[in-house]
């Protein structure tokens, strides 16, 4: 059965930090994203995190207004993948969610089959 469970979400002070951490089981994917999705927004995808067929790691965020701030991190050994976020600001409350795929994948919600259940940040 496969599950993708997330943790670490809740309430900081703009400037704050945040580490939201995704266990995953069932599977081994190959791809390991964290998405965000404000009120009333689309689902935007935050940071990539994969296993290339070497079996390296590499990992990138996304929007330039986390560049420096947000940090994406894959853990195999532990089948865990974290964000972690510093200087938090009030634009980035939002529900965080943890998403996973067998195949390699971008940016797009639509690549991935597997989503957590979402975490809840609000910055203020």
């Amino acid at each position: 059965h496969v599950q993708l469970v997330e943790s670490g979400g809740g309430s900081a002070l703009a400037g704050g930090s945040v580490r939201l951490s995704c266990a995953a089981s069932g599977y081994t994917f190959n791809t390991y994203s964290w998405f965000r999705q404000a009120p009333g927004q689309e689902r935007e995808a935050v940071g990539i995190a994969s296993i290339t067929s070497a079996g390296d790691r590499r990992s990138t965020t996304i929007p330039d207004s986390v560049k420096g701030r947000f940090t994406i991190s894959l853990d195999t050994s532990k089948s865990t993948l974290y964000l972690q976020m510093n200087s938090l600001e009030p634009e980035d409350t939002a529900m965080y969610y943890c998403a996973a795929d067998r195949f390699s994948a971008g940016r797009n919600k639509y690549d991935y089959n597997y989503w957590g259940q979402g975490t809840q940040v609000t910055v203020s």
